[in-house]
């Protein structure tokens, strides 16, 4: 019977094309043994013990680790506070939460090195502070990248969404000032319906880039096995495991928004330790 044809999304098709490429550049240097190690790993079945063992395992690795990691949780408070500044200063100030929430949308990206951390200590070996910077001498650097430029397409997706829904409830113009923001937001209807409604595209957001990248970004770290691959992969782990997988993200979650008070000073502790955490629960999810 002859296959029927499947019409892609955008999604899919931005990801088909990416790995395309950078699976046409790897095959040029790959041997056929490193080709067979590509394939498309199994997954496991996890629940709340796995989950609580990688927390424990990420914060041992956060202690052993702390000078080469330290650079890399101070990215996001330094970069959300930058960013919460150049809103204030441009008049945007509606965009001042969505820019800070949805920077976490990048943070699989960010966390590659954390991943590097992880695996040379799971391996018994010395890190340092240039351990994370070994993720660009990786043969998959191409992929990782490819994976990267979808969550920031996904992040400006966000924000676009973001600056919407102030447009319909608040907006369109900008406020007056900060207090008249403040006020406007949690004293009117419009306000509350802007919450609301923030809250769940956002959340909707979280989800897509939580499936797409729970798995992805340390299997590509691990495996050189596509953006299409790893994808998928990533996908079937959260199928596989919905009842986990769900409790992880609201635990990451949760982590982030408490890591964020104050003034997103907690993200240097939390940060890391859910990058190491991340690592491990792969190893648990991923045969």
């Amino acid at each position: 019977m002859p296959a029927q044809n499947h019409v892609e999304n955008p999604f899919e098709y931005v990801i088909e094309r990416i790995s395309m490429a950078a699976t046409d550049i790897r095959r040029a240097w790959t041997t056929p043994a490193q080709r067979h190690l590509a394939a498309a790993p199994d997954i496991g079945r996890i629940g709340m013990a796995q989950i609580r063992a990688a927390l424990r395992e990420g914060l041992h690795d956060l202690g052993v680790s702390r000078t080469d990691v330290v650079f890399i949780a101070l990215v996001y408070p330094i970069a959300g506070l930058v960013l919460a500044r150049l809103a204030f200063s441009l008049n945007f100030l509606p965009l001042v939460f969505p820019l800070i929430s949805g920077f976490a949308i990048l943070g699989p990206l960010a966390a590659v090195g954390l991943y590097a951390v992880s695996r040379r200590l799971e391996a018994g070996e010395e890190v340092s502070w240039s351990t994370p910077f070994e993720v660009l001498h990786s043969p998959a650097v191409s992929s990782i990248l490819g994976l990267g430029a979808i969550l920031g397409l996904i992040f400006l997706a966000w924000l676009g969404a973001a600056w919407g829904i102030y447009a319909a409830t608040l907006g369109p113009e900008p406020p007056q000032s900060l207090s008249a923001f403040v006020e406007s937001v949690f004293t009117t209807g419009a306000g509350w319906t802007m919450i609301i409604a923030g809250m769940a595209v956002g959340a909707v957001f979280a989800a897509v880039t939580f499936v797409i990248s729970v798995v992805s970004f340390p299997l590509l770290l691990d495996r050189d096995v596509g953006v299409t691959t790893a994808v998928r992969t990533s996908l079937r782990a959260v199928a596989k495991n919905p009842g986990a997988m769900l409790a992880w993200g609201l635990i990451v979650a949760v982590s982030l928004a408490l890591g964020s008070l104050p003034a997103l000073a907690g993200l240097i502790f939390v940060v890391p330790w859910l990058g190491h955490s991340s690592w491990h629960l792969y190893r648990k999810l991923v045969d």
